[in-house]
């Protein structure tokens, strides 16, 4: 019987990643391609590296895995208030796997339909399995909220729910036991992570700063404080949670989920208290939760960064603030 013949780069592009685009000039086939941004709207750029062994397990379901490829850089597109346009894929793959990639195709494709983000371009290559997508998206001239917004006297919001993803990587890990059904839920959280873009959009002229949560909750509201020269106290007691995550929040490992737990990408928000209505009003019309957690307050003698409380009002000091790649 003949051996049929194996995907070559070209053609594996052609069958998997070239797709009708709805607002390029020029898309995959050309050396580059072309876009044209709206007319007073600036360009917002972002890229994110997945590694196989570092960010996901090997074995992970492919589908899952074109899903949060995209999901990562949606979720910067949402911190910004950045409406996303278009992307690029680069992908190191050990072999060309026909059915591996038309899950993790289908996977990619179908958030990219739901968010309308063309394709346009990209890169492969053979070698350990490391997935790249930089994602361009537009904000109108002066709304784009940033990290160095946040003002002295912002309640602080999240969205969601914070630390189940924790739970999977532990579970994983074998540091914790869940339930089958259990397992499943959490790691559902960690795999397909729901991007809040609609609510970012939304919150353009309510939140002065925005941080998609992707390292844990205290390293990334620090960067907020960082940029914006503040001081973030939270309380503990009000974070957002799940029923699942409730059964160990009151253990050193359920805190350090709910504070340090990497891969949420939830949406961590400051804006002024007169806006309180706002944000609740902003939240309930996108069918996203929004809880608030805290405040920001002036740098105490130049201690930049993030205090936690408990309900007691006694100060919690967490092992960990968050993931580190190089820690």
């Amino acid at each position: 019987m003949p051996r049929r013949p194996g995907l070559s780069e070209f053609s594996l592009i052609d069958r998997f990643f070239t797709h009708r685009t709805r607002h390029t000039v020029l898309g995959v086939g050309d050396d580059c391609a072309l876009i044209r941004p709206r007319p007073g709207h600036l360009l917002a750029i972002s890229v994110d590296m997945l590694v196989e062994g570092r960010h996901f397990s090997k074995g992970t379901d492919p589908e899952a895995l074109g899903h949060k490829t995209l999901a990562v850089n949606l979720s910067d597109m949402a911190a910004m208030g950045a409406t996303p346009r278009w992307a690029t894929l680069a992908l190191a793959l050990p072999r060309a796997d026909a059915k591996w990639l038309a899950a993790y195709s289908r996977g990619f494709m179908r958030l990219a339909r739901a968010h309308g983000v063309d394709l346009i371009g990209g890169d492969t290559t053979r070698g350990p399995l490391n997935l790249c997508v930089q994602i361009i998206g537009e904000a109108p001239a002066g709304q784009a909220l940033r990290r160095d917004g946040a003002r002295a006297g912002d309640e602080v919001w999240v969205s969601g729910t914070l630390g189940d993803a924790a739970l999977a990587v532990a579970a994983g890990q074998q540091s914790i036991k869940l339930t089958t059904r259990q397992r499943l839920a959490a790691t559902r959280r960690l795999d397909c992570p729901t991007p809040r873009v609609a609510l970012g959009i939304a919150l353009r002229g309510i939140a002065n700063s925005a941080i998609d949560i992707s390292d844990g909750l205290l390293a990334d509201l620090g960067h907020i404080c960082e940029r914006s020269r503040l001081a973030a106290q939270i309380e503990f007691e009000t974070l957002p949670k799940s029923a699942l995550l409730n059964t160990y929040a009151a253990t050193p490992f359920g805190q350090q989920a709910l504070l340090a737990g990497g891969d949420d990408y939830e949406l961590c928000f400051t804006a002024p208290r007169a806006r309180r209505a706002a944000v609740l009003r902003t939240g309930s019309r996108t069918g996203v939760r929004v809880t608030r957690i805290g405040r920001m307050i002036r740098a105490p003698a130049g201690a930049i960064g993030v205090a936690v409380i408990d309900g007691d009002g006694l100060p919690l000091a967490p092992a960990q603030r968050g993931f580190d790649h190089f820690g």
